[in-house]
């Protein structure tokens, strides 16, 4: 018998759930990924981003063993993607146009899936019931995917990710088409998963709010190659920017004031209280110097902040480099 293979380590000795190393892949002249490696710790909720065409889709495809890579190497949860099947039920994962059958009860669909994995037929319909309660269409469980609308049907491939105890859950774009109450609730049970049973979730999206929002650590992709990956701080901690929100707006000769703060370029509205100092730095002066210099400003016009946020936000992260705000 084979020993199991030492868990998978970051850099830092934390436990991992994916490891990513020099992935690369093409589909004839196109470069799908191109050396990508990057790390998804253990019982971490993290969002791959990228535009359109980056290689999401083919790094899911890749990591669920659909298809094989021309180099490199995946590890998911201590196994070789090779030996994929040794992850029965550890691993599951929602492709973004995950396809049921036309005239079978939604109830009968899912327990198929927890049969074929092994589960005994009244364990098996005590997890595809609490699945179905989660997403919340348990009272469609006997209807057909044609009393579905998009939405519900969304819930469905997600409450089939999220049968029996995965371990490592793979979700393309698994809101998109939601209602906002809907979404709320994906991204609820999410959390839920990770803080009670430690499960680790990578999410595929364009909504990057909602991946800010829920996210630990992100990944962002762009034309098959790696930008950037890490915890959400790290990665949008650039020095270009300080938010505040204010417990008034400010008057003209107030913002005059806060312009004259040296390493200050601009400062712009982001809602009735809240504004964004844009920093112009120079050698001479720092982003510590700057943040400190316009927090005293503001302390000193008798203005109390109500929030303060260092660094960019993930979208404008993700649009510097990508180049999409240029584009735009």
């Amino acid at each position: 018998m084979i020993p199991p293979a030492p868990p998978l380590a970051t850099e830092s000795g934390g436990k991992i759930a994916l490891r990513i190393e020099n992935l690369r892949k093409s589909f004839g002249e196109t470069v799908a990924l191109d050396g990508v490696s990057f790390d998804v710790p253990l019982g971490s909720i993290f969002g791959l981003l990228g535009p359109n065409g980056a290689g999401k889709t083919t790094l899911f495809s890749l990591a669920a063993g659909f298809i094989n890579a021309d180099e490199g190497n995946i590890g998911v949860l201590d196994t070789d993607v090779a030996h994929i099947s040794d992850l029965q039920g550890r691993l599951t994962i929602l492709p973004q146009d995950a396809a049921f059958q036309k005239n079978v009860p939604i109830i009968e669909q899912l327990l198929f899936f927890r049969l074929l994995d092994g589960r005994d037929r009244k364990t098996a319909e005590r997890e595809v019931e609490e699945a179905l309660e989660n997403v919340g269409i348990a009272e469609y469980k006997h209807r057909g995917i044609h009393a579905l609308s998009h939405g519900m049907l969304k819930r469905m491939g997600i409450a089939q990710a999220f049968l029996g105890e995965p371990e490592l859950i793979l979700l393309d774009e698994p809101t998109s088409g939601l209602d906002p109450q809907n979404a709320r609730q994906i991204r609820d049970l999410i959390r839920t998963m990770q803080q009670e049973r430690g499960v680790t979730t990578v999410i595929s999206s364009h909504n990057l709010g909602e991946i800010q929002e829920l996210c630990d650590h992100v990944a962002i992709l762009d034309k098959g190659r790696l930008k950037t990956a890490g915890s959400v701080e790290a990665v949008t901690r650039g020095g270009r920017m300080l938010e505040v929100e204010l417990r008034r707006p400010l008057t003209d000769a107030e913002r005059a004031r806060l312009l004259t703060v040296a390493g200050i370029g601009n400062i712009a509205d982001r809602g009735p209280q809240r504004y964004r100092f844009e920093f112009a730095l120079d050698e001479a002066v720092s982003v510590d110097a700057v943040t400190i210099a316009v927090l005293r400003e503001v302390l000193d016009l008798g203005i109390a902040p109500k929030s303060v946020t260092e660094g960019d936000s993930l979208e404008e992260t993700f649009l510097r480099m990508t180049g999409e705000q240029e584009e735009s």
